[in-house]
């Protein structure tokens, strides 16, 4: 009897906290928080129920603050994310210690869950996609489209794109040197033919090229775009090369034209600048953007820091560099970071690697929309092969690479304020 009213008594006192707990706070430092990655996918649900939250930047490795929903608690339980339940009180104590102005640290609304689309082809390989993993991963809706859906301006319906790691150059990912003989590349090249003709074009470079420039009439609309790997510098090659045929013989089924290099109109681009684009069809390299084969650094030393901006003016690059730690493990692909010699000085390095004298993670504005470039393939997956299996997040929750890209995902919801830089 005495057992079963001490165990009423608890019931009762743990019902009145959670009924005067007017606020469910997740945090995202390193000690605070087991599940980082899954963390961001509770702020995402809470927004399409459309329950106010706020992002505390640089407070708590970037935590984040919402009203008290029972729905909320239940699903940080069932996603294994770490919270607390806290009074109004208390949150107005953390909001005031934000405030000050001695605090590089901001509280910023959160508004609607972005609708998220996913650029992939339907034969999409295990290891093509980083962050498809991760959003499926963080339990994070999203559509998947691809060049037809492009073409007939599906993207209007999205607020956020990401790029599969595709080559819109036309010319195969450049894989042919080491994979011309392999059944998934001539699969592969077979199927971008028979789309593009279907589509109506007598080349693949053609097809791709105009799917590029839809995505950049995109994101001058207003849209934002992230991107990574190859996905990267081949879009802006594509764009800088627009009318310019840099195909050879086996991609396209004639020559480059001559001196094409001269033709590359650099305004065209949204992030890199005056690079040499590689002529030799046998080599797996688009151009000097990339440093993969620039590179002098070993596995054991090879991380990337992140800059250190104003909360309060600058909140776009703080949202997109919230983090656990400022130093990230590097990580390599077909495009594995960017020179800074060919990164315009418009746009904004928000991580770099000064030993190797590389950028990694870059972002900038065009139009009324907004892009993040994030070299290399897999944050948890140093050298990622063809034919290698999938990585998995179950052993990588707290992964700080993983995360700059969710960053990515949930900057759209937030209410911005003018940037000061």
């Amino acid at each position: 009897m005495m057992k079963n009213l001490l165990i009423l008594c608890v019931l009762f006192v743990l019902g009145v906290q959670s009924a005067f707990a007017d606020f469910l706070y997740i945090p995202m430092s390193h000690d605070n928080q087991k599940n980082h990655l899954k963390a961001y996918g509770i702020v995402y649900f809470a927004l399409e129920k459309g329950v106010k939250a706020k992002w505390l930047l640089n407070y708590d490795g970037g935590a984040f603050l919402m009203e008290n929903e029972a729905s909320l608690e239940k699903e940080c339980k069932i996603r294994g994310v770490s919270y607390q339940l806290i009074s109004a009180a208390k949150a107005q104590l953390i909001l005031e210690e934000i405030s000050s102005p001695a605090k590089n640290q901001e509280a910023v609304p959160l508004e609607k869950a972005p609708k998220i689309a996913v650029y992939s082809p339907k034969d999409k390989m295990p290891w093509d996609d980083a962050v498809t993993m991760v959003l499926t991963y963080a339990e994070i809706p999203f559509d998947v489209v691809y060049d037809e859906d492009v073409l007939n301006d599906k993207l209007l319906m999205y607020e956020w794109l990401h790029l599969h790691h595709e080559d819109f150059t036309g010319q195969y990912g450049r894989f042919y040197g080491a994979y011309r003989t392999a059944p998934w590349y001539v699969q592969q090249k077979k199927d971008a033919e028979a789309l593009a003709k279907k589509l109506g074009y007598t080349k693949v470079s053609h097809e791709k090229g105009a799917v590029a420039k839809k995505i950049r009439d995109y994101v001058i609309g207003g849209g934002f775009m992230f991107a990574m790997c190859s996905a990267t510098d081949s879009f802006d090659i594509a764009l800088a090369a627009d009318g310019v045929d840099i195909c050879e013989t086996m991609f396209d089924g004639d020559p480059s034209e001559p001196n094409y290099q001269a033709k590359i109109d650099f305004q065209n681009t949204f992030a890199f600048t005056n690079f040499e684009l590689v002529r030799n069809p046998m080599t797996y390299e688009f151009s000097s953007i990339d440093m993969t084969r620039k590179r002098r650094i070993n596995k054991e030393t090879d991380y990337f820091t992140l800059g250190e901006f104003s909360a309060k003016w600058d909140q776009v690059p703080t949202m997109l560099t919230q983090n656990h730690t400022q130093l990230i493990k590097g990580f390599m692909g077909q495009t594995t970071a960017f020179d800074p010699a060919n990164v315009k000085p418009t746009v904004m390095v928000l991580g770099e690697s000064k030993h190797n004298r590389e950028a990694r993670y870059i972002h900038g504005t065009k139009g009324k929309g907004m892009f993040t470039f994030y070299g290399g393939h897999d944050p948890e997956d140093y050298q990622h092969r063809v034919g290698d299996p999938k990585t998995e997040l179950d052993l990588h929750p707290t992964s700080p690479g993983y995360r700059l890209i969710l960053n990515n995902v949930l900057f759209p919801a937030a209410k911005k304020k003018k940037q000061k830089t």
